[in-house]
């Protein structure tokens, strides 16, 4: 059946881009949203702000360190040992899988849900999969660690972000004299959250560019930033221009002036993290597509990235972002809970602190739901009735939708394209 790729390689080639550009811009819409949601939620950037600083910071994440190469199929999710007889149906599959992950998320941004896009693309292959190629195909025990992690992840994240905030209520907020102690206290948060988002950064970003430290040169380089920023950001606090009257609201506004420049600088990190790592949801079935096709019906582990396939997906991100992903950001960042720019700050810390915990341990999780759970965290600091059940509900229910919608409509499309081709 290798003729079939033979004789329609630049037509499968042609639809698994358009497709790949489908789940880009489907990703723009939904998961940019989280880098920064809490940002705009805050009111630390207007949206039209946020868009252009995403649209920067995740195309640069994207486009330079997306990866010179990318897994065939990700998180190992399949066996590709499956597919070696029958190499169409990997591309059949991948395709399929592209248009039903791409739809899906669509959808869910239309409705204002933040879902993760990592499952939606593993939900549509583990579909694909196991209905049209056997079960067995399937990695099941992967399958298992991603329905943990949905419990798991925000679990973490929204205990981290729940400490934080109280440590920031305590040594900053409740005291007699917020904004002394905020010149005191915030070049420490500072140079922590440079800490963190330099090992997001680092971890997640630059090891796509060939930059690949070890575990101690990266805390290392980590620390040293985080020394650096804490030193900057003491001499400029000391330099900001406050308004000095010795009203308690006023100095309550000037603290939370300090967080939102913080909030601004942590979002950037969290847009080129999120862009050099997300990509790869939608260029990893089209460069497995375009390595298939290309070599005839060989099935290699790590698919090589043709010139034009990260342009693609970087494109695709940030026309989902400017177009669509206003959405999304008004769930994360004002329906949840109300975020103050300190608040905003405490959930995006500890997000990027779950970022940074997971993949130092290999846990699978959801940018999505690490921000969604410690946005819940803050919430929580406050009590429960700071946080609208309802969207929290919808929210989970999205969650867990994601899976068998991926899977659903993947299956139906696999079988209309290998319809069609065969």
């Amino acid at each position: 059946m290798v003729e079939v790729l033979v004789t329609n390689g630049p037509w499968l080639i042609g639809i698994a881009a358009l497709f790949g550009f489908l789940m880009a811009w489907g990703i723009g819409a939904n998961d940019v949203a989280n880098a920064m949601g809490t940002s705009v939620g805050a009111n630390a950037v207007t949206i039209k702000q946020a868009i252009i600083i995403a649209m920067i910071f995740e195309f640069a994440g994207a486009y330079l360190a997306g990866g010179e190469v990318t897994s065939t199929i990700r998180k190992g999710i399949i066996d590709s040992q499956y597919f070696v007889n029958a190499p169409e149906l990997l591309v059949y599959g991948m395709i399929a899988s592209l248009l039903a992950a791409g739809i899906w998320l669509v959808v869910a941004s239309a409705l204002g849900w933040p879902v993760s896009t990592t499952h939606s693309i593993v939900g549509a292959i583990i579909g694909f999969a196991a209905v049209g190629v056997g079960s067995d195909a399937v990695s099941w025990g992967k399958v298992v660690g991603i329905v943990g992690s949905w419990i798991v992840t925000p679990a973490i994240s929204g205990f981290i972000a729940f400490c934080i905030f109280q440590s920031v209520q305590r040594l900053i907020f409740n005291t007699e004299d917020p904004l002394a102690n905020a010149k005191k206290y915030v070049p420490f948060y500072m140079a922590i959250a440079a800490f963190v988002m330099s090992l997001v950064t680092i971890t997640k970003g630059l090891k796509h560019v060939g930059l690949k430290l070890e575990t101690s040169e990266a805390y290392g380089v980590a620390l040293i930033i985080a020394v650096i920023v804490g030193l900057c950001g003491k001499f400029v606090i000391q330099r900001l221009k406050m308004n000095e009257k010795n009203e308690r609201q006023a100095n309550y506004n000037n603290v939370e002036k300090v967080f939102g420049i913080l909030m601004i600088v942590t979002a950037c990190c969290m847009a080129f993290a999120h862009g050099s790592n997300d990509v790869a949801n939608a260029i990893g079935p089209l460069a497995a597509v375009v390595s298939v096709v290309s070599s005839g019906g060989e099935i290699a582990g790590k698919s090589p990235l043709v010139w034009w396939i990260l342009p693609v997906g970087a494109f695709g991100i940030v026309c989902g972002l400017a177009i669509f992903g206003k959405r999304v950001m008004q769930t994360i960042g004002k329906n949840i809970t109300h975020l103050t720019p300190s608040r905003g700050f405490a959930a995006e810390l500890a997000a990027a602190s779950t970022v940074v915990i997971a993949s130092g341990t290999g846990l699978p999780i959801s940018t999505t739901q690490t921000l969604v759970g410690a946005v819940l965290g803050v919430g929580m600091a406050r009590g429960i009735a700071a946080i609208n059940i309802n969207v929290v509900r919808n929210i989970v229910v999205s969650w867990v939708v994601t899976l068998p919608a991926g899977a659903g409509l993947s299956i139906l499309f696999f079988f209309t394209i290998k319809g069609v081709f065969s």
